[in-house]
This record gives structure tokens, sequence and C-alpha cells, in this order.
């Protein structure tokens, strides 16, 4: 038996556990993959929910509704409502509890199947806020349950041939984006989805992350993308940010740097 069917076979036995089950989608690899290979085992017990937002990139809602075209998903899309909480919009260190309080009681109130979220081991050294507000939902992990990494996710969409899956980039959440204590803004999202979807073309670049920080936008690059931009690249370039921002900005261009945007003594 080779790692990837001793995995399944593990999952397989979690998605027995718990039918009927709802699966939130945030269109990144994990919770896809969790998607796909649950509603291989479970078909027409497994129903996928994807909250729909400013903070979502819109190529991600796409994705989703894609897969679910293809694949005959029985998918919802819905309003976690994270955008009427202020606890949320102030966007505090912890931001991610409510965004995910909100996810989950709006998923609760759509069905009374067992959640089940795309987390797996890696996610578990990370700050998680939002695995707190899992754990007050009753919220599921499959892979988490079955010791599985964010490698071996990878693996598996790869082997079920959903190469766009296994070799998607890691994309949080734009608010992802917004350093911490500085208010959410749905308008804001929206110009650092563009910005990043026009550098990601622009210089085929393999990661772009626009941050909005206190100093002004502040744009991460990979090595390559970032040392092939010349002074009148950069001109070019801040000029296209600051028209999608809508306002003069103090533009920065640096390397990638993770979760730079969030600063942990903001914490309440």
């Amino acid at each position: 038996m080779t790692r990837n069917e001793d995995l399944l076979n593990r999952l397989n036995a979690i998605f027995d556990s718990a039918r009927p089950a709802a699966i939130a989608l945030s269109g990144g690899v994990d919770s896809m993959t969790l998607a796909f290979v649950a509603h291989r085992r479970m078909g027409a017990d497994a129903t996928m929910f994807h909250a729909a937002s400013a903070a979502v990139p819109a190529t991600a809602t796409e994705r989703v509704k894609s897969y679910a075209d293809r694949h005959g998903w029985n998918l919802h899309i819905i309003d976690a409502g994270e955008f009427s909480d202020e606890r949320y919009l102030a966007n505090p260190s912890n931001r991610c509890f409510f965004c995910k309080s909100n996810l989950y009681s709006t998923l609760a109130s759509h069905t009374e199947a067992q959640l089940f979220s795309g987390t797996n081991t890696d996610d578990l050294g990370d700050w998680r806020p939002g695995l707190k507000a899992a754990e007050a939902n009753q919220v599921r992990h499959p892979f988490v349950e079955a010791d599985i990494s964010k490698a071996d996710v990878r693996a598996i969409a790869a082997a079920h041939g959903l190469t766009d899956l296994a070799e998607l980039p890691s994309a949080p959440c734009l608010s992802s984006r917004v350093e911490t204590a500085l208010r959410i803004e749905p308008d804001m999202l929206r110009a650092i989805d563009e910005v990043e979807t026009f550098l990601r073309q622009e210089l085929a670049a393999e990661t772009v992350r626009c941050r909005v920080r206190s100093i002004g936008v502040v744009v991460e690059l990979d090595e390559g993308a970032l040392t092939s931009l010349t002074a009148t690249k950069r001109s070019t370039l801040s000029t296209r940010i600051e028209r999608a921002f809508g306002s003069k900005k103090s533009i920065f261009f640096e390397h990638y740097v993770r979760g730079s945007a969030f600063l942990r003594e903001h914490h309440p």
C-alpha cells in the first residue's frame, strides 16, 4: 500500500463516520482537495459551502464554481457576514477568530450536517485564532485527524490528476495583507486583489503580496521578480498601483516575507 492509499483510507474512514457533511471551501488547495476526495467517497452526502466576500480573491471563487460544475458538487455560495462585524473590521491580531466564528455560525444556520475544514497538520504550528472558533462550533478537521500535512495534501491532489490544485501557491485571505489594527475596508481589499492579479501577469512572479501598512503600500515579490525591476519599471508599476487604490500612496517593493502585515503586539 502506498502512502497516498493509506492516507485516503484514513480519510474515507473519517468521512464514513460523519455523514452527512458540509465542507467550508475557501478555494485554496487544502479545502478544494478535501472537497474532491470527500465527494468521491460521500457523493450527495457531501455539501460544499463557499463564503464569497471582498476578502476572497475573485479567482478563488471562480475556481470553486468551476470545480462544482465539472464534478457535480452541491455548492452553496453564501455571505458569512464578517463585513457586518465591527470586531472583524477593526482588524485585531485575532481577526481570524471573528471571521471563522461568523463563517461557522452561518454554516450552522444553513445545515445540520457535520462541518469540515481543510486544516492540515502544518497549520497547527501557526498562530491560528480561527481554530478556536472551529472548536467552539464542533468543526472537524479530517486532514488533522488523518495526520496529513500540506505536502501530503498536494500529493493527494497530484495523485488524482488535480495538478492545478497540487501546484497552487498558498494564498491566505486578502485581509491578511492589511497591517494589524488598520481597518479592513472592502474597497481596499478589491484594490489589493487587482494589484496582485496585475503583477502576477505583468511580472510572471511566483509570489506576490500587496501589503497595506501604516507607511504605505508594500509590494512583496519573490527574488527573481524583485531583481528584475528597473527604476523605470518601478515607477510605471507605482502609477498603476496608485490607480488601483484611487489615491496617492507611498509604494515600496521588497522581498516576500510570510505574514509581514501581522503584528502580534496589537493583540487585545
